[in-house]
């Protein structure tokens, strides 16, 4: 299964960027849905249900380098 949730400004001008989790089997790397993720075990390799989550996070902003440079 894969949430994607997009980037969000916050008060005072802070951005939460965009960010995307997968969510598989431990076990067996079996894409769950969310009707799965409530069950005991996995339905594809029937061991019991260990999640993995895995997140991608996309950057929105980049500060301004301050500074010397070389």
């Amino acid at each position: 299964m894969r949430l994607f949730k997009p980037s969000v400004t916050l008060a005072g001008g802070l951005i939460e960027p965009a960010h995307e989790v997968e969510i598989v089997c431990a076990h067996c790397g079996y894409d769950l849905d969310e009707r799965e993720l409530e069950a005991d075990t996995c339905s594809d390799c029937s061991t019991p249900l260990n999640l993995k989550k895995s997140m991608a996070i996309q950057v929105t902003t980049i500060p301004a380098a301050s500074g010397s440079t070389m």
